[in-house]
């Protein structure tokens, strides 16, 4: 993807004669076959060496891996659900949304805190958002500040929270209209109006604008106890927020020029983006050193590198986003390049765009990638997901980890979550260290332990507490070792004397398990240790545990009972969802037969065996299919990057391609005169609703 409100799965039918709007989503029929692929590359020389944790178990030591989900709050994408909501409701979906992550052991949370010159926190550098309250500068009521709420709830749970900033987008259609707080009206010297309705943009090369977000980022940093600092892919806007026009700066380049500056456009532009990512990373490390600071840039720097990513969104050339630059510098804690397609998409492969992005990676930071998780069927999202965690972890073995995208399919897909819960995300895992900036591990923590009532209760402290993130305990029963990781507000946990012994229950028949001492596994030892700020772990502080018998253990006879009926109960049934096209062509095709019909899609992104809607609708006897729209970054064979005319055709069924993006973002009156029927067909995960509201409000 390459927008900070990504993509969304619905498909829409708008038909004007009978104002009829149905909404259709789900599973895919189809079944995609992809072979497995095995990568052999070389380790990087340069990459910094960090300590991961024994996977196998038999050792106390926690693995080390890279979890995190994006939390758009713009548009509403992930939360708040709507603006307006209660205060209580708006932390009733805050904390589900961070259980949701801790219960499959996600460890890290990178949440949106300006979607636009606004702020979703106490700020007096910029107002209030308005997807909090439903209006710009108003403050939740009764009073809180979300972004302190987050914080300490994440932590709560042992899950680092990364405060994520657009630097330059300056007021973004879904937010309201540009009221008297907006930075628009406050500083009209540093914002460009947008050749797209209510859409304005800070000009990055006014040291006025790399000021206020530099103050802005900064004034997080010395507030709030973040873990991070996150950007996305936006700087200079993408095409089509400006109607694919060239950013208005014409006068902050003229006096450029006049002052005898020598740079192209270009690179002039670019150069004002760089001097402002260095800056703010020397500026975040004299302030918190232990702050990371991570980008997720659009994950094709330029075509052709590497040689076999032959197509793709030149953000080099239109983001002016050297982002390759920055990651040779070191200029990052951690990079998170938006690698949105499949692992066996030929022309943007994830494997071989991300072994690229390894061999960049000079300074050794973490490389943590994005992934997209929300496509569909549900059951293709959980393959692609998991087999994209074990890639990176086979490519980068000594530091691996993701950023999902978003926390939206975690949500709505149990399936998908399950699917990683149960496969990569089984254990609990620390955040790696960061070696560049501190190797000084932190004391051991001073341990209490004490048995009662079949469990052993265990509570410590820490001499320096204000240095401590986490705090690990590690349990063993029989010969394997798990562990519990704590944020840095719990002191204490409770670990079970007997746990069932599931192996051998599986493989036993009921009526040959006689004794306790078959049925369950005793609590053999336990281990605990600190972990700091920069991911550094003390010493284990290891200790046997005794004092317990099996008169400690649960009842025999009501486990047993729970656990062999529980192997005999059937599994639930997942309900079959046909996705929206199929129910449209099998069961209403008496909406668009006889009729002439337009298309509003985005680029077909379908996997191997998979037909997309355009290919399906025009092969449909007795649908007529005379124009395909572009949604988001336009249509199959369609060029990015500039307005689509009537010339253009699909390569393959020859259908005129048009531009949905102009004056409005809607469809100009000419082209719906010419059609009977519209549909929306937008795949993916996030945006749909907006680019619905956004279009057919007009």
């Amino acid at each position: 993807s390459c927008t900070g409100a990504r993509r969304a799965g619905f498909l829409y039918l708008y038909q004007p004669t009978f104002k009829t709007l149905l909404i259709m989503a789900g599973k895919s029929l189809f079944r995609v076959f992809a072979a497995l692929t095995v990568l052999l590359v070389a380790g990087c020389a340069t990459s910094s060496k960090t300590v991961t944790g024994d996977p196998s178990g038999r050792t106390p030591g926690a693995e080390r891996e890279f979890r995190a989900a994006w939390v758009a709050t713009v548009a509403n994408i992930n939360w708040p659900s709507k603006p307006g909501l209660t205060v209580e409701q708006q932390k009733s979906e805050a904390i589900a949304l961070l259980d949701l992550l801790d219960r499959n052991n996600f460890n890290a949370v990178v949440f949106q805190v300006r979607p636009h010159c606004d702020a979703m926190y106490k700020s007096d550098l910029e107002p209030w958002s308005y997807y909090l309250t439903g209006e710009a500068g108003k403050a939740p009521d009764p009073y809180y500040d979300p972004l302190q709420f987050w914080i300490d709830e994440a932590h709560a749970r042992g899950i680092e929270l990364h405060a994520w900033l657009n630097p330059y987008r300056a007021n973004h259609p879904a937010g309201g209209a540009v009221t008297d707080v907006s930075i628009v009206r406050k500083r009209p010297d540093l914002v460009l109006k947008l050749d797209v309705e209510n859409y304005w943009w800070m000009d990055p090369a006014l040291k006025g604008t790399q000021d206020h977000s530099y103050n802005v980022v900064m004034d997080l940093v010395r507030r709030y106890d973040l873990d991070g600092i996150h950007f996305d892919d936006y700087f200079y806007p993408y095409p089509d927020y400006n109607n694919f026009k060239d950013f208005p700066d014409d006068q902050s380049w003229q006096a450029y020029q006049a002052s005898g500056g020598k740079l192209s456009r270009s690179d002039w532009r670019r150069d004002a983006v760089n001097t402002f990512i260095e800056r703010l990373y020397k500026g975040i490390k004299s302030e918190k050193p232990w702050v990371k600071f991570g980008l997720s840039p659009f994950g094709i720097w330029q075509p052709f590198n590497p040689p076999a990513i032959g197509s793709g969104f030149n953000q080099h050339e239109t983001l002016y986003a050297d982002a390759k630059l920055w990651l040779n510098k070191g200029w990052v804690d951690y990079y998170s390049p938006q690698l949105y397609w499949p692992i066996n998409q030929l022309s943007q492969s994830f494997p071989v765009l991300l072994g690229w992005w390894k061999d960049e990676n000079l300074k050794g930071r973490h490389l943590w990638p994005g992934i997209s998780i929300g496509i569909q069927p549900v059951s293709r999202a959980a393959d692609e997901t998991v087999n994209q965690i074990m890639v990176t972890r086979g490519l980068l073995p000594e530091s691996p980890g993701v950023i999902h995208w978003s926390i939206g399919p975690l949500v709505n897909s149990p399936e998908l979550v399950k699917g990683i819960a149960d496969g990569p995300y089984r254990r609990p895992a620390l955040v790696p260290p960061m070696p560049w900036l501190d190797t000084k591990a932190p004391a051991a923590p001073a341990v209490t332990t004490k048995a009662e009532n079949g469990t052993l209760k265990i509570s410590w402290t820490h001499a320096d507490p204000s240095d401590i993130r986490s705090t690990v305990v590690y349990y063993k029963y029989g010969p394997q070792w798990n562990q519990n990781i704590h944020g840095n507000k719990v002191s204490a946990d409770a670990v079970p004397a007997f746990t069932v012994n599931r192996s051998f229950l599986g493989r036993t028949p009921r009526e040959n398990v006689k004794t306790a001492e078959q049925a369950f596994l005793k609590l053999d030892s336990i281990a605990i240790s600190a972990v700091d700020r920069f991911g550094n772990e003390s010493p284990v502080r290891k200790m046997a545990v005794t004092g317990f018998t099996v008169a400690d253990a649960p009842a025999l006879d009501k486990v047993l009972a729970e656990f062999y009926d529980g192997m005999k109960r059937p599994p639930v049934p997942v309900p079959a969802v046909t996705p929206g096209i199929n129910v449209l062509i099998d069961e209403h095709l008496d909406l668009i037969k006889g009729k002439r019909v337009g298309l509003i899609t985005n680029p077909s992104a379908v996997g191997i065996d998979m037909r997309s809607a355009v290919d399906i609708l025009a092969t449909t006897p007795g649908v007529n299919l005379v124009a395909l729209f572009g949604a988001e970054h336009g249509v199959r064979g369609a060029q990015q990057g500039r307005i689509f005319s009537g010339g253009d055709k699909d390569p393959v069924t020859g259908i005129p391609v048009y531009s949905l993006y102009g004056d409005s973002w809607a469809p100009k009156q000419e082209w719906l005169d010419s059609i009977d029927v519209m549909l929306f067909d937008i795949q993916g995960v996030g945006s749909a609703w907006y680019t619905f509201k956004f279009s057919m409000s007009h």
